[in-house]
């Protein structure tokens, strides 16, 4: 579900969809406003234009075809099914403009019918009711990104990794992110089915939609071992400022033994991710660069310069393949400035950004930019890869161990 964040300027959502499911490309990558908490969003350089578009056409653009087509449609086509209506003009024209958007193969690139980006504005303006999750396409499927914790699709058990087949007996193949999004949304103590591909067999889910409350940070002491933990959950508006207190509660226990834990986190602001980077960075270190393929200037998104992190301290950053976005700038910005060791597995690959368009009454929502890690790495479709890879198996899960934290406290407490 649908990475925006508070800036002076036009902001972009960047990757996966919050089902919360909720909902919301965010953590993906619109130009919105900053009154979102399911967006992982960045700065773009492209404004609201709306209506401003560039309409001049293409002169070197054959048509021929395109009218041929809408003439032989107007004047043969009959409908055979009780169900169905003739398209409007503006139906087909809206047709039109969503077959541009799918011809260029980013399933994060969609136009959205009025009745479409209403619901779509709707999704990231507030809370509402859903599952818990987010999702996003990952080898042209849709995908768990991550079930959030203590959601419904958490306790149905819900894994980062499953691939989501049908939506209610509906095959979700070729079906746009935010599209799967509306549909697994809906009102309270409703179900929605969900037929999920793991390890290669089907299985059926079946989900009772709640209103979402995520927990966003969790913090504590381990006094035998005396490392201190800080799990963030998501990057919303309200996560810098409760990592600031956290952060302030580790530095008062006197430990230098620190693990920042964002598994499962799909993604949120970019401005909560820089923050958090800014504890460990000093002023003006790379933390991200968005890279506008010659379109734009790239533009590099740097550390406020906190770097209050005390010294001799060391740092493990947990990441899983829930990890997505905001989650995997932050990781890869830590590990490419080598403040922190990276342990778990490869993150999901959330990397490019997004900004939403007024079209008419509908919204276009483009891929502007992509993500490129501190040393150059591109985030997108490669995600981030640990320095030391454990895994989580289901027999873990089973017998509520975590190999990941275990191993995270012997380096942490052994040097290795």
């Amino acid at each position: 579900m649908h990475e925006t964040f508070a800036r002076s300027r036009s902001v972009a959502m960047r990757g996966v969809s919050f089902a919360l499911v909720a909902a919301v490309a965010f953590f993906a990558g619109l130009s919105l406003g900053s009154n979102t908490n399911s967006a992982a969003a960045v700065v773009t350089h492209l404004p609201f234009i709306g209506d401003g578009l560039d309409a001049t056409p293409d002169q070197n653009l054959d048509l021929t075809d395109f009218w041929k087509a809408w003439n032989a449609l107007e004047a043969n086509y009959v409908v055979t099914h009780a169900s169905s209506s003739l398209p409007t003009e503006e139906e087909r024209l809206y047709g039109m403009i969503s077959g541009l958007a799918s011809a260029y193969g980013d399933p994060y690139t969609v136009f959205f019918p009025p009745k479409e980006a209403k619901a779509f504005s709707e999704s990231i303006s507030g809370s509402f009711a859903g599952v818990g999750m987010e999702i996003g396409i990952k080898n042209d499927v849709l995908t768990v990104v991550a079930p959030l914790k203590g959601t419904p699709a958490e306790a149905a058990g819900i894994k980062a990794g499953d691939l989501i087949l049908a939506i209610d007996g509906k095959s979700t193949e070729g079906l746009a992110v935010e599209t799967a999004v509306s549909e697994i949304r809906g009102p309270v103590g409703t179900t929605v089915v969900l037929t999920l591909l793991r390890d290669k067999k089907p299985l059926e889910v079946k989900v009772v939609r709640e209103t979402i409350q995520v927990p966003e940070t969790d913090d504590g002491l381990d006094e035998k071992t005396g490392v201190y933990h800080i799990a963030l959950y998501q990057f919303t508006a309200n996560s810098a400022s409760l990592f600031d207190q956290a952060f302030k509660r580790f530095k008062a226990s006197g430990s230098k033994k620190l693990v920042v834990d964002v598994r499962g986190n799909p993604g949120g602001y970019l401005d909560a991710a820089i923050d958090v980077a800014s504890h460990f960075l000093p002023k003006g270190t790379t933390i991200v660069t968005e890279d506008f393929d010659g379109k734009h200037p790239n533009e590099k998104d740097t550390s406020i310069g906190y770097n209050d992190i005390p010294i001799g301290t060391k740092v493990v950053v947990l990441i899983d393949s829930g990890s997505a976005s905001a989650s995997e700038i932050l990781a890869g910005a830590l590990q490419d400035n080598h403040v922190a060791t990276l342990i778990g597995t490869k993150s999901f690959g959330k990397g490019s950004v997004q900004t939403l368009l007024d079209l008419g009454e509908g919204s276009l929502k483009v891929t502007v930019a992509r993500w490129i890690t501190p040393e150059g790495h591109w985030i997108m479709g490669n995600g981030i890869t640990p320095d030391i890879v454990v895994p989580y198996t289901a027999s873990d899960q089973k017998n509520k161990l975590d190999p990941q934290m275990a191993r995270a406290v012997q380096f942490l407490t052994e040097g290795k």
